[in-house]
């Protein structure tokens, strides 16, 4: 398990201050068949800065719930959320649970800043501000699986061929689980 802060580029629910990063949160747990390797990476923003980035410079609309004005109205500007505004936090508005993706925003908060005793929340300097250090902090966590019980692996590629092969809805060609994309080889 790993995390990070980050510059503060989210709004808190019912705020319109920027005092929360992405503060993305990966968990990884290995498997006993390659490929079935659980990877978890995301953003505890409705999407990660990039996204609305790459709107930008191709002058596309982002959806509902990505980013919010200056006042912490949604906005499908991503110049608009990028410069003046912030990126949503992950659930969007507070009818949409966003207050979940906010919460787990300051729980990365915790680790990384409050408990690293580096820089938290409005601490952190702005994104692309480089008059003074970031001062960022990280947190790892490394669990045995096998301190716990013989078979770890065993059973978590079970569960992601379960997941995997879950019946499908008529809009979805193939199930995803979060996992490591497979890497061609040149």
């Amino acid at each position: 398990i790993s995390c990070t802060n980050t510059s503060r580029t989210v709004y808190p629910t019912r705020s319109k201050a920027r005092t929360v990063g992405t503060n993305p949160i990966t968990i990884a747990a290995p498997s006993s068949k390659p490929g079935d390797e659980f990877v978890l990476d995301m953003a505890t923003s409705a999407v990660a800065l990039g996204k609305l980035e790459m709107c930008r410079r191709r002058g596309l609309p982002i959806p509902e719930g990505w980013g919010a004005d200056k006042n912490g109205r949604s906005t499908s500007e991503p110049a608009v959320a990028i410069e003046e505004g912030a990126l949503m936090p992950l659930g969007g508005e507070e009818r949409n649970s966003g207050y979940k993706g906010y919460g787990l925003g300051m729980v990365v908060e915790l680790f990384c800043g409050i408990l690293a005793d580096a820089a938290y929340g409005p601490n952190i300097r702005r994104w692309m501000n480089t008059d003074r250090a970031a001062n960022l902090g990280q947190s790892f966590v490394a669990i045995d699986p096998n301190a716990f019980a013989p078979g770890f692996g065993q059973r978590l590629s079970e569960y992601m061929n379960i997941m995997r092969n879950l019946p499908r809805n008529q809009l979805a060609d193939r199930l995803k689980v979060p996992r490591v994309p497979i890497l061609k080889q040149l």
